[in-house]
């Protein structure tokens, strides 16, 4: 939204759906591989107890930092491609 008070169409609200839905899956993915290869060895070496309470730890840290990088990342890619050229330019794609 440009300005205050200017409505969305349906297929704006649609695309804004979509892309949050893509956001979150792709981030879940990316934080589910991320933690089973740091936080994984854990599980099936049987390292002492104090090891396997750092592999975990740390995966679990980590999926998070990426689970909420990619959302941001990708949310933030989608607000900026849906901003009109500037006025008097061509716009390169049409």
């Amino acid at each position: 939204m440009d300005t205050p008070g200017e409505r969305r169409t349906q297929g704006e609200r649609d695309a804004i759906t979509i892309e949050i839905g893509y956001a979150l899956c792709s981030a879940a993915f990316a934080a589910a591989v991320l933690f089973g290869a740091v936080a994984g060895p854990a599980y099936l070496f049987g390292p002492p107890p104090g090891v396997r309470s750092l592999l975990v730890g740390s995966g679990t840290v980590l999926a998070v930092a990426v689970f909420l990088a990619r959302v941001v990342s990708v949310l933030v890619r989608f607000d900026r491609g849906n901003r009109p050229g500037r006025p008097g330019r061509a716009n390169p794609d049409s």
